[in-house]
């Protein structure tokens, strides 16, 4: 799935071809994602320029002069510049054509996205109730001490819960737990104020690195140039369990919490 670095990464990757370029017309070839695509998208969306593009939690918000276009990736979704004309291939349900000779093209292979257009963005209901940005500092080891207290859940699942802190998803949260040495069994409620502050700066590190290297290429994810991200080759422990841990060569032990695989080395995570 891509989280949010790769939210960002595509966001950076469209904004410059986007903003202040007017939409020509919106072809949909497939309404059915995770929510109908609005019949009459076309017509909200031909004609206005967008305005600005931006990012909430892993929502791109793309904001056009009379609405803003909300976007999700869903599982294994991805938007794309291509130049307009270009053939189609399986899975690619939308292009939104631009003045300048592109068009935006949304893929969803699993149809578990979104494409839906608001008037008021941030009080839709999919955006109003999320937790604060994790590179901000509404975010820190104070917000995850203080959402912890009386939480008999593991940790891991703790920092993905958009509720406390917004795009956390598995792949960094299993990170971030190795790189603060908490192990992602333990209960949110028993962890230390200090050991939270670790934690909190080791997403917030982790986070800004994955931006800067190009998000995370797993499977089905390219950035919104086409082009891969670059931190894959850079993971401790996602992905990487029964091989040995890169710090004390210990074999990497893996669970399932909240119904995610869940990697972590027992020596170095207490």
């Amino acid at each position: 799935m891509p989280e949010l670095p790769e939210v960002e990464t595509t966001r950076k990757g469209i904004a410059p071809y986007l903003e202040g370029v007017r939409v020509t017309r919106v072809i949909v070839r497939e309404r059915r994602l995770r929510w109908p695509i609005p019949e009459d998208l076309d017509v909200r969306l031909s004609g206005q320029r967008f305005v600005k593009i931006e990012r909430r939690a892993k929502y791109l918000l793309l904001q056009a002069e009379s609405g803003t276009l909300i976007s999700h990736l869903g599982m294994s979704g991805s938007l794309r510049l291509v130049d307009c004309g270009t053939p189609v291939a399986k899975h690619e349900h939308v292009d939104i054509e631009l003045e300048s000779g592109l068009a935006l093209r949304y893929t969803d292979p699993r149809r578990f996205g979104a494409l839906l257009w608001s008037s008021d963005p941030l009080n839709h209901q999919l955006l109003r109730n999320l937790g604060p940005e994790p590179l901000t500092d509404d975010f820190d080891g104070k917000r995850l001490y203080d959402c912890a207290q009386g939480r008999s859940m593991a940790v891991k699942p703790f920092i993905m819960d958009n509720a406390v802190v917004v795009g956390v998803g598995n792949i960094y949260a299993s990170e971030a737990l190795f790189s603060a040495g908490i192990d992602p069994r333990r209960q949110a409620g028993s962890i230390s104020r200090a050991r939270y502050a670790r934690l909190a700066q080791e997403i917030k590190r982790i986070m800004a690195y994955a931006i800067e290297r190009g998000g995370t290429t797993l499977r089905d994810f390219v950035g919104g140039d086409g082009m891969p991200g670059y931190f894959q080759q850079e993971l401790y422990v996602y992905g990487r369990g029964g091989e040995f841990c890169k710090l004390c060569g210990h074999s990497l032990s893996e669970v399932r919490l909240g119904q995610r695989s869940s990697v972590y080395c027992p020596k170095c995570q207490r």
